[in-house]
């Protein structure tokens, strides 16, 4: 399975994983022939608005519009930038988006350096909403941002009942009583038995894939994800309820329309979430994304009872990582924008910036004293810095050792283990265990045979489990690094894919 693009646009120049980890998407396949057009009347948001937003929205966003024409709400679409509307009702003829649509020069819409022309098929839809008077669907204000409209009328498809190819493993999770391992898939969750390695249970979801998952109190699951691109989200599913049906062995839950599974959306936004990060005290969760901004919500009552506390810009660029102090009064963050930083939750205000990776941050963990932060990325080291007193912010040490890549940075439990422990996932292949302490190597957790990008750690430090990008997922002995079980994450997947040229 090739790694292929997402967000091209946005890719740090030299950044590993932004060649990655967040560029999995796959590779469109070619181009299909374009649907006829309608034989019955157009719909503005059914038809005409995905073919816009598909080719246009790109430049004619809400931010900085190209030609001050913004078309991502059919009042300013209809109104026009420096030229007058668009359209005109009832008169193909005589609109301006006809002719730069079919123009032959350096006026063609979408430009040359942008993409390629739209099909006839396309352009014909255009012209025949025009002709039928260019009305907007009954129901939708003028002012509405279209992206959201779109994405309400979205469906997501299901998942393959077998799996053909791999899919990348970016999320992992333990049931609370570490007996099961929750882990992304394709437009779902699997649910594994974890001494078995036997799949038990598929979860429908909206998201193309979970990028971060963790168990609240109650023992409902919190996943952030999204589509790349498209939308972002963080829901909280009941796994154990829901209306399940039974096929050969496995359990199916829907968490798309089953509200009885899919019980709280927490954050709807137009990009993936990326991180999520439950207080130690399991009152308050927060998630990061690529909107750059950390959400901070109070769940003391309950997911369905929760409140968005604070919501903060304290990056320049995506947030690729979150986690709580030991207090909970504090937040650790980790970003494109190369940096690592403390935040306030009290005051509200940024504690320290800590910038020696000089590349993107994918981990952070902060000691249960709350003196030392730890963080991963880029740069392949895991730097420990002072994070109070009059050093805050100055480094303390950089282990090194991964070859590549430190794609994921967990705590083991607090107190959970002694001395205590670090864990980190790389795109060398391999998962690596470090005295949080004296950043000493303890060992080295080898058999992986793509990137690994997911890791999650069982509630009692026992436990490691990892996935990675060809579907491998690993459990593992804290203790000694030796294998209690591996087992493809993709269902019907039978035989290992080989790993991808590096």
């Amino acid at each position: 399975m090739p790694r292929s693009r997402f967000c091209v646009l946005c890719v740090v120049p030299g950044s590993a994983l932004a060649l990655s980890l967040f560029l999995l998407t796959p590779r469109p396949a070619a181009a299909a022939e374009p649907p006829a057009p309608p034989k019955g009347p157009v719909s503005f948001i059914n038809d005409v608005a995905p073919i816009l937003k598909e080719n246009c929205y790109g430049c004619h966003g809400v931010k900085n519009p190209k030609g001050k024409l913004d078309m991502t709400k059919f009042a300013s679409f209809q109104k026009g930038g420096t030229k007058d509307s668009p359209f005109v009702a009832g008169k193909p003829d005589d609109s301006y988006i006809l002719d730069v649509l079919t123009a032959k020069n350096n006026r063609r819409m979408p430009p040359k350096d942008t993409g390629d022309a739209l099909p006839p098929t396309k352009i014909a839809v255009i012209s025949q909403w025009i002709q039928e008077g260019a009305k907007l669907d009954a129901g939708i204000d003028d002012k509405a941002d279209l992206i959201h409209e779109l994405r309400l009328r979205w469906i997501p498809p299901v998942a393959p009942i077998v799996y053909t190819r791999p899919v990348e493993i970016t999320a992992l999770a333990f049931t609370p009583d570490n007996k099961k391992l929750v882990a992304s898939d394709h437009h779902e969750l699997t649910v594994w038995d974890v001494t078995a390695g036997k799949l038990e249970k598929r979860i429908r979801t909206r998201a193309r894939r979970a990028l971060a998952m963790v168990f609240l109190p109650d023992g409902k699951l919190a996943v952030a994800g999204g589509r790349p691109g498209e939308e972002g989200d963080v829901r909280v599913y009941d796994i154990n309820a829901g209306t399940p049906k039974v096929v050969d062995g496995v359990t199916y839950l829907d968490g798309v329309d089953d509200k009885a599974v899919m019980v709280k959306q927490l954050l709807d936004s137009d990009d993936e979430v990326l991180c999520l990060a439950l207080s130690p005290d399991g009152k308050k969760l927060a998630s990061g994304g690529c909107d750059r901004i950390v959400n901070v919500w109070d769940i003391s009552g309950g997911a369905a009872n929760a409140q968005l506390e604070q919501s903060i810009e304290n990056h320049a660029d995506w947030v690729f990582a979150v986690a709580f102090s030991a207090d909970g009064k504090h937040l650790v963050t980790g970003s494109r924008d190369k940096t690592a930083k403390v935040w306030d939750l009290t005051t509200k205000e940024s504690v320290l910036t800590f910038p020696d990776h000089q590349a993107p941050v994918y981990g952070v963990a902060i000691k249960a004293d709350g003196k030392t932060g730890f963080s991963a990325g880029d740069d392949n080291q895991v730097r420990a810095w002072n994070a109070t007193g009059d050093q805050a912010g100055k480094q303390v040490r950089a282990s090194g050792g991964h070859g590549k890549t430190i794609t994921k940075l967990v705590e083991v439990a607090k107190g959970g283990t002694t001395p205590p422990l670090l864990v980190t996932a790389s795109a060398d292949d391999t998962v690596r265990v470090w005295n949080e302490d004296n950043g000493a190597a303890v060992r080295t957790l080898a058999g992986h045979t793509d990137y690994v990008y997911a890791l999650a750690v069982s509630s009692d430090g026992a436990l490691i489990a990892s996935g990675s990008f060809n579907s491998e997922i690993k459990v593992w002995k804290t203790a000694d690094g030796t294998v209690v079980r591996a087992f493809l994450g993709s269902p019907g997947l039978a035989v290992p894919t080989a790993a991808a040229p590096k």
